[in-house]
Parts: C-alpha cells; structure tokens; sequence
C-alpha cells in the first residue's frame, strides 16, 4: 500500500522551508486532502503552524532523541487517516548532530520514514550555478531519494525557467515550481508571543494567502505524483495500552503553558495514566483528583501579569505539591514555580515562590539546543544511573541559591547541574522528551502510586 508522505527540505536555514511548508499543507487542504505535519528536531514552533493550518496535532520526530523504530512508530500512528504527510525539515537537510554524519539530520529521517524528498533552494543571485548546488545535495549521500526542486526567491518568471532547465538538465530531477521575491510573504518573526498569536486566529489571513501563493506557483498534482511512499506499520509497542493505573495527572494547558511533546501525553495516557486538563490563566484550580501534575514549557512571561493575580489556581498548586503529587515543570513551569518573573520591560511579577529565586528575561536567546539527561539518586522522575534526552529553548536566566539541583545535562559546552529539585518536585529549563526513555513514566506513575497510598 502506497500513501503521500515527503520530507520537505532545504540547502540551509532560512531558505523557506517553514513557509512552503505552511503554504502546501493549506494549498493540499483546499484540494480536499486530510494532511498530517511532523517536524525534524525538538523545535515547537514551527508544529504550531502546522497544527493551526491542518487542524490535526503535528508531532516531533528526531532521530538522536529517540530510536528509529520509534520515529517510524510516531509517524505511522499520526498518519494513518491522513492523505498526505509532510515533513518539515531542519536547518540544511544534512545538518544534524554532528558534521561528520546524518544523525539527527533531515536526510536521516528521510531514509529511516522511506520519504522521498523536496528541496528547496534559494536561487537569488544565481542562474546555472543553481544545478551545482543542487547536485552537491544529490552526491554527499546516495542514501536519501531527492525526487524535486522547488526555486525559492526567484526574481521573475524568466530566472525561473533559467534555474529550471539547468536543474533538470544537469540533475535529472524536475523543479516543481517557485516563489517570486514578494513582499508580505515572510513568516512572521518568532517573538515571544508568536504562539498566542497563531492560537487567536491572527495569522489565519497569512496563511490563506500562503496557501494561494502556492496553488498559483507549484504544480500540486506533479508534487504528489512524486511523493507516493510506503505505508508506515507500528510496531505496536511504544503506544501499547496498558490497564488503567487509577492514576490522574494534571496537565496545565492553555496560551501560557502549551509546550508538550504529544509523544509525551501519548505514553502517560498508554501506561494507563488520565490526564486532566486545566488553566492557571483562566484561574482554573488544579483538579481534585489530581495523583500528579505536569507544568510544561511555554510563554508565562506573556501573561506574567495575570497568572501573578490568579491566586486561587496559585493556591491549589501549592496544595497540590504540598500534599506530595510528584510535579514535573518544565522551563516555562520551571519559570512560574519561582518567586518572580521580571520581564523584558523591567517590569516584576510574583509567581508561587516554591523554588526559590527568580527568573529575568533578556532579548537574546540564553540557551538553545539538545540536552543528554543524567538522574539523581533522590528524583523521582529520572533516578541514578538512567539517562534520557531533550533540549532546552529559552530566553530567561535563573537566579537563585540552593543545593538541590534536578539532574544533570550534558549540552555542546559539557556538563552541568540544571534544576530544583526537592521531594515531590522535579523543575528546570530541559523539556524531557519521553520517547528517549519511557522508564521515565514508569517511574512518574509509581511515585504517584505512592502518594495515593498515603492518602
């Protein structure tokens, strides 16, 4: 059996590759097709879009955080009632963790999904000089199947034919179609409050029009006669459902916290865990039959002034922890159990104060990319001698004193301590991505076990 499933990727970063992406998947959807987007790597915005555009959640798949089998078994289970699957690359398609192999690359998860590939390339400034560039992606590997071009930045219909026939000539893949230099087309700059805005509706008319550009310009028919591609199997492990644990974790859920690994909720709800949603900006309290309680990543800093009124759902979190439920917060959740968060502006705002310290916003980003995750004896979570992985995302730094950091991480600049942890509470800036280890919530439901026992 045969479906359309395509890694759609670019010769580096900022060739386009968020914007075609976004275009074709609302261009495919005018069509009548059900379409299913994934990303490349840990990036959480860019699965926004998707999720805003194709009205279906869209999932993270990497292949260093977590087993082949594993990027196989996430991409088979979101597609299965889907049409057609795109997947967003990362950076330039070879890029990935290391410069001497395809791990974690674009190209990689090509050949591990069996999806063909759409390149995309940037061909400002050049003419025949495009094929070459084209072809160098073609050589590096025989591995990945490159079965198109598309030409961004072209300067006129006239460029366009120019790079196309060199392409093809030189190649012999075809150039399925373009994008002029425009002017209104660009994605909007990821500030801060990016998240919230895609969540109110106010890039819906950004996207309509991408998804316009993009029937105009692009041949949609010759794009899926190209990107036919095996039916993915699970492999019926991963996501196996387990019996109920009589467990209920509280997820915190709305605009200011929204980061969650999908893959994350996935494996709580197959381990026989209930999650039950609630919203510390709408001043919801925690649920009462809360076992444990999730605080994820997201943009608190945004909504700073409200959360630090909404003192009931302060409350109830308070409670909650201190009755014992084993709480994960990370990074934005990290950010709302401290004393304070000062946002750019200067401007202070008290927060729950159960780690102690505060958090500062700065302009520049203070820490980004993948994170190995080493436990502590005295964590519930994560505990000595295991190991999982994730990756941090954040414009905050952290100031405070304590001796009781949450684990240890392992970055491109080595090792350090990172967290608060104390009894019932694991917090810091790395989200944990589940999937690299799912002892992880094995260990979460039992410590809620006990919890409950006490009770």
């Amino acid at each position: 059996m045969q479906t359309n499933r395509f890694v759609l990727a670019g010769t580096g970063s900022g060739v386009g590759k968020t914007t075609f992406t976004i275009g074709l998947m609302k261009a495919l959807q005018e069509k009548g097709n059900v379409v299913q987007g994934f990303k490349c790597g840990p990036d959480y915005i860019d699965p926004s879009y998707h999720t805003a555009v194709t009205g279906r959640v869209s999932r993270n798949i990497d292949s260093w955080m977590f087993s082949h089998d594993a990027v196989r078994d996430i991409v088979a289970r979101a597609s299965k009632d889907a049409d057609v699957s795109i997947i967003e690359g990362v950076m330039g398609f070879y890029d990935g963790k290391s410069p001497l192999s395809d791990e974690g690359s674009a190209a990689e998860i090509s050949v591990v999904t069996e999806s063909p590939v759409i390149l995309i390339v940037n061909c400002a400034s050049m003419a025949r000089s495009v094929a070459a560039v084209v072809k160098g992606f073609q050589l590096l590997s025989d591995k990945p199947t490159i079965v198109g071009v598309i030409a961004n930045q072209v300067g006129s219909v006239g460029h366009y034919e120019i790079a196309k026939a060199a392409i093809e000539q030189e190649c012999g893949i075809p150039v399925i179609g373009y994008l002029k230099r425009e002017t209104g087309i660009d994605i909007p700059s990821r500030h801060l409050g990016l998240i919230p805005a895609i969540e109110r509706g106010e890039l819906d008319t950004f996207f309509n029009k991408l998804g316009a550009l993009m029937a105009e310009t692009i041949d949609l028919d010759l794009l899926l006669a190209l990107t036919k591609a095996p039916v993915l199997q699970e492999t019926g492990q991963l996501f196996a459902a387990q019996p109920s644990q009589n467990i209920c974790i509280a997820v915190a859920k709305d605009a200011a916290f929204n980061f969650y690994y999908e893959e994350n909720l996935a494996l709580l709800r197959a381990k026989g865990a209930t999650l039950q949603f609630f919203s510390p900006l709408a001043n919801e309290p925690v649920p009462a039959e809360a076992d444990g309680l999730y605080i994820g990543g997201g943009f608190p800093e945004e909504f700073a002034d409200i959360l630090a009124k909404n003192t009931v759902v302060k409350h109830s979190i308070r409670e909650a922890i201190a009755k014992g439920c084993p709480t994960l917060a990370e990074c934005g959740g990290f950010m709302y159990l401290t004393e304070a968060i000062t946002n750019s502006q200067g401007e202070r705002y008290e927060m729950l104060g159960v780690i102690p310290g505060e958090v500062m916003m700065q302009t520049k980003l203070a820490a980004l990319g993948y994170r190995e995750i080493f436990g502590t004896a005295s964590n519930f979570l994560i505990g000595k001698n295991e190991e999982a992985k994730g990756h941090e995302f954040h414009y905050s730094t952290y100031s405070g004193k304590h001796d009781t950091p949450a684990y240890e991480t392992q970055g491109r600049f080595g090792k350090k301590q990172e967290g608060y942890q104390t009894g019932n509470v694991v917090a810091g800036y790395t989200h944990f991505h589940f999937v690299s280890n799912p002892k992880l919530v094995d260990n979460w439901l039992t410590a809620c076990k006990k919890v409950k026992t006490y009770d």
